[in-house]
């Protein structure tokens, strides 16, 4: 065994406790580096366990020399608040994004014309993980943050603590690598979890009747925001760092000297990186890394490229959003073939009908596809997909299954075309195609789809945001009969709950219930959306055509629904925002007799049926603006319809939408599209420090 100490130098720490224990100390984090960053391990798992029961055993009965860096203290056990909020010393950036070979060549010739040459830059895997930043200081562990919005992040310091391969303490080369070991120093990379332990992590889950991660990305992200550190402990997490918050901090002068320096320091880097002196070899490197993309035992979805000398970085700068010297080769879409086994509709809120391929389960992205929706009628016509064929899948985005075609040379004999039914699959009453929309709709209002979609969307975030009203509920409770329509959730009791029959049997037969514990929770959220807004209310109702914005813009005009009830289409019409399709929509549901008795009991109960006038409104600073949010609102932790409901407030219109007429862009943690629309369209990009600042002091800050 090649031990950091020899026999007479760990015989000569036994008399002395402390010598002893960092003796161990050291000795553990030696083969912990052999094993989890150089995969080349020198000791059996025994001697690495009876070493460490040696560590704790001495330090519960030595407490004075307890240190949180000492390897013992990866074990977990911490619950609470460590989500506090965590501003970073420098901003983490973005990158921008080449989405194909056209793109990198342009970022590639304007390196060359900024410089007048072809820079070395440096290529590394693009890991689908989760961003974290570790901060030591005097060579020790003090603090791990989440990215964040880019500027405040959170601290996970206590569950990345449990991660094997991140060092508790710098090894010594590390030190000798920092221009004052001394000073902090925060290094970033990304935590991912690797391919078959996500999948071991989705049947575990399966197994137990509960709902698995989409992806390893949301897998890790989950797994490292996680109260309870010792379930982090658990999870099968690993790390790949790549770059520093200020290079000043070393004696390194390029990122490729970087890279090595982590090495030395004990972190895990990953190994496929490459030096490239001209552009071809950047586009070979990419080329390499696509086909090597499904051997991989961890998701990549890109390669970064990088300029490698630090002064050269620091030369070319940052635009608002990214390094301009630093660049994301996105992969194609990752397409896989599968087998088309059927085509079922299904029925909406609102009665449209919805053709949903089921397939044979595939994994593409990270995440395995079985359904994927075919949008309407006409666009299975278009595609001319077939029950069994084989088709082509991919992820719009990387996010939605999306079918791109069938392959034609393998279809069956006898494969016919695909029709939509001419009878509702819920119902069986006829279908009839929209004058309006490209869709097929039931217009049946005793359709039981449409009225458990109804009843689901009654209770989502944007609506009644009845928290624990989920799919799975809700089915049992239309099934049992408890609920018909969204007045019937007011008639609950937790009685009614507690005894829900959730559909399953434990081992002794017995089924399972939803319990008393979930009951009074679910319970006291349906008690408390009596009190969500009356534009909420209106928006829950499922009217169609009226989404939240809508909602909101008829409330400004009909506060109440004596006042919506008593309108005319044509008064509805004016109201701006509204219009003629919308106003007939919602004077034709406000007439429906069933509608009107559901309307009636919800008010009974209690739900609000107005909007509140309190007297003390917010001053109207920001009338005449208009908003647009994208992105996560980390810092704040609000999501953009809350963020979009305090701008209200103030009297601005927030818009779903980028155009012209927009005022202000907010653009949180991993904005897209909408911020690259503005930024063409020349309309001002505000972060979310700025939105605070407004919503604080009704003001736009200069």
């Amino acid at each position: 065994m090649d031990s950091l100490f020899s026999e007479e130098e760990l015989a000569a720490a036994t008399s002395d406790p402390g010598a002893r224990i960092e003796a161990l100390r050291r000795e553990i984090e030696h083969h912990t580096y052999l094993y989890y960053v150089q995969d080349a391990p020198e000791i059996s798992d025994a001697a690495f366990d009876s070493l460490m029961r040696e560590l704790i055993a001495l330090e519960q009965a030595h407490p004075e020399f307890m240190d949180p860096s000492s390897p013992s203290q990866r074990v977990g056990g911490a619950v609470g608040d460590q989500f506090s909020a965590v501003r970073h010393e420098q901003r983490m950036y973005s990158l921008d994004n080449a989405m194909d070979f056209d793109e990198l060549d342009a970022w590639m010739t304007r390196i060359q014309e900024y410089f007048g040459r072809f820079v070395p830059v440096v290529c590394e895997l693009k890991i689908d993980g989760s961003s974290i930043a570790l901060t030591y200081e005097g060579g020790r562990l003090v603090r791990a943050a989440t990215r964040g919005d880019g500027t405040t992040g959170e601290d996970v310091t206590v569950n990345m603590r449990t991660v094997r391969d991140v060092p508790l303490r710098l090894r010594d080369e590390g030190l000798r690598g920092l221009v004052n070991p001394a000073n902090a120093v925060e290094l970033r990379g990304e935590v991912y979890m690797p391919k078959r332990s996500f999948e071991a992590l989705n049947a575990a889950a399966e197994a137990e009747g509960k709902a698995g991660f989409a992806n390893p990305r949301n897998a890790a992200a989950g797994s490292l925001r996680q109260k309870d550190a010792k379930i982090t402990s658990m999870r099968d997490l690993s790390t790949f760092i790549y770059s520093v918050g200020d290079a000043r901090a070393l004696q390194a002068g390029t990122q490729w000297d970087l890279l090595q320096w982590l090495r030395e320091a004990g972190f895990h880097v990953n190994p496929d990186v490459r030096l490239c002196t001209e552009p071809g070899e950047v586009r070979a490197f990419c080329e390499e890394c696509l086909e090597r993309r499904d051997a991989l035992p961890y998701d990549i979805d890109g390669v970064v490229v990088k300029v490698n000398e630090f002064a050269l970085q620091d030369d070319m700068g940052y635009t608002a959003r990214a390094p301009r010297w630093a660049i994301a080769y996105k992969f194609p879409p990752e397409e896989k073939t599968t087998l088309l086994r059927d085509i079922t509709v299904q029925v909406g809120r609102t009665g449209a009908l919805t053709p949903v391929a089921e397939l044979e389960p595939v994994t593409v992205a990270g995440s395995v596809v079985a359904r994927a929706t075919l949008h309407n009628e006409d666009e299975v016509r278009r595609k001319d997909v077939r029950i069994g064929d084989t088709v082509i899948v991919h992820k719009a985005g990387d996010v939605i299954p999306e079918i791109v075609g069938p392959v034609l040379s393998l279809r069956p004999e006898g494969a016919t075309p695909w029709e939509m039914p001419a009878t509702c699959p819920s119902c069986g009453s006829p279908v009839v195609r929209d004058e309006v929309e490209v869709v097929i709709r039931c217009e049946s209002i005793d359709c039981p789809a449409q009225a458990t979609e109804r009843l689901k969307h009654w209770g989502s975030r944007n609506a009644m945001d009845i928290e624990g009203l989920g799919d799975e509920i809700v089915g049992r409770l239309v099934e049992s009969g408890l609920v018909a329509d969204v007045a019937d959730f007011y008639h609950l009791t937790e009685f009614d709950l507690a005894t829900l029959d959730m559909g399953r049997v434990k081992q002794d037969g017995e089924p399972v219930r939803l319990g008393e514990v979930m009951a009074k929770k679910l319970l006291a959220s349906i008690q408390e959306s009596k009190g969500r807004s009356f534009a909420r209310v209106l928006f829950g109702l499922g009217m169609r055509h009226v989404g939240r914005t809508t909602a909101e813009a008829i409330v400004q005009g009909f506060p109440s629904m004596e006042a919506l009830r008593a309108a005319t289409e044509e008064q509805l019409a004016n109201v701006d925002g509204v219009g003629g399709v919308i106003a007939k929509s919602v004077v034709a549901f406000l007439n429906t007799p069933d509608n009107i008795q559901v309307i009636d009991r919800l008010a009974r109960h209690g739900v609000s049926m107005a909007a509140e006038t309190t007297g003390d409104e917010l001053p109207q600073t920001l009338a005449g603006l208009t908003f647009v949010l994208t992105g996560s609102l980390v810092q704040s932790g609000m999501t953009r319809t809350e963020a979009g409901d305090l701008l209200k407030a103030r009297g601005a219109k927030v818009s779903g939408s980028v155009s012209k007429k927009t005022s202000y862009v907010i653009a949180g943690e991993a904005a897209g599209s909408k911020y690259d629309k503005a930024v063409s369209l020349g309309v001002p990009v505000l972060d979310e420090a700025a939105f605070l600042q407004i919503v604080e002091t009704g003001e736009v800050p200069e």
